[in-house]
This record gives C-alpha cells, structure tokens and sequence, in this order.
C-alpha cells in the first residue's frame, strides 16, 4: 500500500482558474446532491469498485456532501470525495479513463481541498495516495514517512 501524503491547504493553487478550463472544455465540476447518490454511486461501483463506492456513500452521509463530480453531456466522467475514511482525508477520486488528461482530476482535487480549507481545515490527508508525482506536482502534496498502510491497517477486503 502506498504512503499517505501531506497538503498545505492555506498554500492551494487558486481554484477558479482551473473551474474556468473545465467549463470553456464543457465539463461542469460542482458538489453532488442527495437526489443523484444512486447515480453516482452506482458509477463509482461500476468505474472503480466497492470500496471506493462504500466510500462515497460516507461522502454522502456529510452535510453539505462531501463528494465532487464532474460531468460532461448530463452524464458523470469524474468524482472526488473527503471526510469519506477519515475527517481530514481526501480521497477516493477518479476520472473516466477515456477522460483522463484533460485537468478534470485536478479540478475536483483543487474544489474538495478548498472546500476543506474553508471547512476549517488547515491541511489534508490523501490516503495511500497513487500517482504521488500528480499530487506533488498539482498541488506541492509531500509524503508523510512510515504512513503506509495507515489508518487502512488491517481493512476488510472481502477477499479470502
């Protein structure tokens, strides 16, 4: 499992900017709504499996919803989620394979970290983060040593 990464919220890149590029490019990146929970976590189950749909679910549980999505042609191509695991925790996100590269993932990184800045946050958790080169280069994220597995230590996979 890969270590857990560090952010500086009160140092974010500013968000606007990259809004901006996903609304000229004709993707919206906005807060999910209660109505549309069974669309999006039917998505993420379907796109990045279970555990990262039972995640959303908790995003869900927060209020305001703590999960971020991004679509494109009244259909979902994206999601970012925090407070899902762990208060402070950003994460699960993913985009659409087909979708990648064109900074979604790094507007619904840069809409989740601001919405935890002005919740009060100082700085955020991304769990067992994957592309550690991304979340460096987007958003200066550090690694935080002896972090792995975390607070994933002994998760239940369902697989014997």
């Amino acid at each position: 499992m890969n270590a857990d990464l560090l952010v500086k919220l009160y140092e974010l890149p500013d968000l606007a900017p990259a809004i901006q590029r996903q609304t000229q490019a004709g993707v919206t990146i906005r807060r999910a709504i209660a109505p549309e929970k069974h669309v999006v976590v039917d998505w993420v189950l379907q796109t990045f499996g279970q555990a990262w749909s039972s995640e959303t679910e908790v995003a869900y549980s927060n209020h305001p919803a703590s999960c971020f999505i991004a679509t494109e042609n009244d259909g979902i191509i994206g999601f970012g989620c925090y407070n899902a695991t762990g208060k402070g925790f950003f994460g699960p996100t993913g985009v659409d394979e087909t979708k990648r590269g064109r900074g979604i993932g790094v507007a619904l990184l840069l809409a989740c970290l601001h919405a935890m800045y002005a919740e009060g946050f100082g700085y955020a958790i991304i769990g067992a983060a994957g592309p550690v080169d991304f979340y460096a280069r987007a958003v200066n994220a550090t690694v935080i040593e002896g972090s792995s597995p975390g607070i994933y230590r002994g998760m239940l996979t369902g697989k014997k």
